[in-house]
């Protein structure tokens, strides 16, 4: 299938119609409901399709472009005036069947953000075709490309790159808060998305062909972001090599050199956020592994593992994507293939997490925070990795007088909770549970309970510490040294501010 063509013309009539028909996910969602909406993102479009049967322009656009069915031609020209059939034909983004009627040959939906709102362009998905999808198929909207972009920091920066851009999700926001945005990607299909995802837009975007960081050797970049073909793939004969998932590299390689490269592209105090999968070998912890991938890099490391795997569920997870289905002879091979690729290597598990880096201001030891969060998170975790971040940097070049001479308060959403056996006195559990964030929950003792307590922005850390101290009956240099790698955890994390 051909990919879009750039023509001004019927891109500027295609963007006024789609703006004129409200083709907005807000009332796309008011015309599906809740029940076909919420099957609709389980790829189960058949409520949807009995939601738009009763017509209406809305109702045209969506079943055209979002869940592929043949259009009359006259039902098409009705919907976009403007752009009209002819439009669509030279933008290639529709095609003739034998019986006259007009199919999409892509997928092409809102999209957006609390405030904005874009439409994006990509490959028809296998719940539309029927068909097990093609190598260079150029992937849409999904759930890693919105955990990348939710977890992104959104601080004003002058130059921005986009690694594997894909359709261009990721571009289009960066392009809300960075002056110039730089897209790279190996596929010159995905790259013809992007463009076309621009132009329908309205906005600019410098879109390089190459592998990784390759294109841009020798330039700056205040902020990267990455959702790279991190899929840890077989490198065999019966496993198909998607362009979106697979980078061509043995078991997690490229993620590991995508990282060894963003140092020479990262701005000092540049922040790179990515997403990956790591391999972990049996008697190995993921920390070990991913602290091997950041060592000498020079950069701050910031690593969440949000989900671990064994070996089968890899295999039961990968070796159904692209409309592969078990009982098929292809996905028992996968499946056979993907056990005998981590056998070969002795992994035990496969890691899922997102990657934050940040190269120093200032001539300091890189810190590296290794943590896990498989639960829910809170909203708007783009502002939660910036606040962390300038929190762990304040960390790392103030040491222990920062954290002794600052006057803390407890954050807005962190609760206390305390367990104890039925008649007891004293609580046997004392938790500091945070309601956004990372959702930590931190087991507190006596000493470190009492010093939240005063965390009220009224006493520097220091005294409150030797106060509770002598409360305690207990040495204050002792103290010190047990409350400070607590105190460094709160603050890091975000219950202390």
């Amino acid at each position: 299938m051909a990919e879009p063509s750039v023509s001004a013309g019927p891109v500027s009539a295609l963007r006024a119609d789609l703006a004129a028909a409200d083709f907005t996910t807000d009332a796309i969602g008011e015309l599906l409901g809740a029940v076909a909406t919420l099957a609709l993102h389980r790829d189960q479009p058949t409520a949807a399709v009995r939601a738009t049967g009763g017509g209406g322009v809305l109702a045209t656009l969506v079943r055209l472009f979002c869940l592929g069915r043949p259009i009359a031609p006259a039902e098409v020209q009705d919907a976009l005036p403007t752009c009209g059939v002819g439009g669509l034909q030279d933008l290639r983004l529709i095609t003739e069947q034998r019986d006259g009627l007009l199919r999409s040959t892509c997928d092409l939906r809102p999209y957006g953000d609390e405030g904005h709102s874009w439409w994006v362009a990509s490959d028809l998905s296998q719940v539309v075709t029927g068909t097990i999808l093609p190598p260079d198929h150029v992937l849409g909207i999904g759930g890693a490309s919105t955990t990348l972009a939710s977890w992104t920091p959104r601080r004003p920066v002058e130059r921005a790159l986009d690694v594997g851009t894909g359709c261009g999700v990721q571009s289009l926001h960066l392009l809300t808060h960075a002056a110039s945005v730089v897209a790279t990607d190996v596929s010159d299909r995905a790259l013809a998305y992007t463009r076309f995802n621009a132009a329908l837009n309205g906005v600019d975007l410098d879109l390089r062909a190459g592998s990784m960081v390759e294109p841009v050797r020798g330039e700056r970049f205040d902020l990267v972001v990455s959702n790279p073909p991190f899929v840890i793939t077989p490198r065999t004969a019966e496993m198909p090599q998607y362009e979106y998932r697979d980078g061509g590299m043995t078991g997690d390689a490229l993620v590991r050199s995508l990282i060894e490269g963003l140092p020479e592209v990262l701005a000092p105090g540049g922040i790179a956020q990515l997403l990956a999968n790591w391999e972990v070998p049996r008697g190995q912890d993921w920390r070990e592994v991913v602290t091997g991938w950041v060592a000498g890099t020079g950069l701050d490391a910031w690593v969440v593992q949000r989900d671990v795997q064994d070996p089968a569920q890899y295999a039961e997870l990968w070796s159904g994507d692209g409309g592969h289905t078990s009982g098929h002879p292809s996905y028992d091979a996968m499946y056979d293939a993907w056990l005998d690729d981590f056998a070969a290597r002795d992994v035990e598990q496969i890691g899922f997490g997102v990657i934050t880096l940040q190269r120093p201001l200032t001539a300091r030891t890189p810190f590296v925070d290794l943590v896990e969060a498989h639960g829910a998170v809170g909203d708007a975790m783009g502002a939660v990795v910036d606040a962390g971040l300038r929190a762990r940097t304040a960390l790392a070049e103030g040491g222990n007088a920062y954290l002794l001479e600052n006057r803390w308060r407890t954050a807005a959403d962190v609760t206390e909770e305390r367990h104890g056996l039925p008649g007891a006195e004293d609580p046997n559990v004392i938790l500091l549970r945070q309601g956004g964030g990372l959702r930590r929950a931190i087991p507190m003792d006596t000493a470190l309970a009492a010093f939240v307590s005063v965390c009220d922005g009224e006493l520097p850390a220091g005294a409150a510490i030797d106060a509770i101290a002598d409360l305690l009956e207990q040495d204050p240099a002792e103290l010190r040294a047990a409350l400070l790698p607590r105190l460094h955890e709160l603050v890091a994390d975000g219950l202390l501010v």
